[in-house]
């Protein structure tokens, strides 16, 4: 289902990535409270220590992942979002594995990540247990919290 798919660095000049963006944050209101929000908007998204990639098909965005440096050999995978009308079909996975498949080849040791632990999540959280992620403590700047499931991947 996702021959068709393909994943590139992101293009910020696109108007179609901030609408898909904008989506993203969207769910996140209506799926979290606000002291439990932690995506990245268009701007947070283009700092030099984040790496943000589009999955298209045919040309149409049908997904977004990021990855954005913590320290040095850690990573925190960021901006997760698969089109709602094409989840289930793959995409996810297929971004996961390109994310990941970048921050090996930069040497990364750890990919951490945070997510919701409502049930709108559990499909995120089972495609990151499905990689090798496992419950981890929150990390970085995180602390605990009810709403938040936290996640690493040791690539060493």
């Amino acid at each position: 289902m996702t021959a068709s798919i393909v994943v590139s660095r992101a293009d910020f000049a696109d108007p179609a990535l901030a609408v898909f963006l904008q989506e993203h944050l969207d769910d996140m209101e209506t799926t979290s409270p606000p002291e439990s929000r932690h995506a990245l908007d268009l701007s947070g998204l283009q700092h030099p220590h984040v790496r943000l990639w589009t999955a298209k098909d045919a040309g149409v965005i049908v997904g977004t992942v990021a990855l954005a440096t913590l320290e040095p050999g850690h990573d925190e995978l960021k901006s997760m979002r698969t089109d709602p009308l094409r989840r289930g079909q793959g995409i996810g996975a297929l971004l996961l594995e390109a994310a990941l498949a970048d921050a090996r080849s930069r040497g990364v040791q750890r990919v951490s990540l945070e997510t919701g632990s409502m049930d709108f999540f559990a499909p995120a959280r089972r495609l990151y247990e499905r990689a090798g992620f496992r419950p981890s403590p929150p990390f970085g700047t995180y602390t605990d919290d009810p709403n938040s499931a936290y996640f690493t991947l040791d690539l060493s």
